[in-house]
């Protein structure tokens, strides 16, 4: 049995479950097409299913910051620096940031 597996991955976006949730029930949209914002990531930064992929989306539980209008976003490379995402984001310019190695 294989104990580890290799993706391709350089780093993961994680996006708060909860957050995307509440933000769907309360009629909040991501983006050009109105998508909840997992799916408009998905979108803008052209992510693939899988291990495959060059960066990971993953939807993970309540990161229990619960802001009202927003969805909280963590970057794997800078774990210490949070974001929360509003409807009025730029989803184009969230993506480049999201894509591109801060220094």
């Amino acid at each position: 049995m294989k104990t580890e597996i290799r993706s391709n991955w350089s780093h993961a976006i994680l996006v708060c479950k909860k957050c995307s949730k509440k933000a769907k029930k309360r009629g909040l949209r991501f983006g050009k097409d109105g998508d909840t914002l997992p799916k408009a990531l998905k979108k803008s930064l052209g992510t693939k299913k899988g291990r495959k992929a060059p960066l990971g989306l993953v939807e993970v539980s309540c990161l229990d910051i619960c802001p009202k209008n927003g969805v909280v976003v963590v970057d794997t490379r800078t774990p210490g620096q949070w974001r929360i995402v509003g409807t009025d984001a730029d989803m184009d310019e969230l993506a480049r940031q999201l894509e591109s190695v801060e220094k």
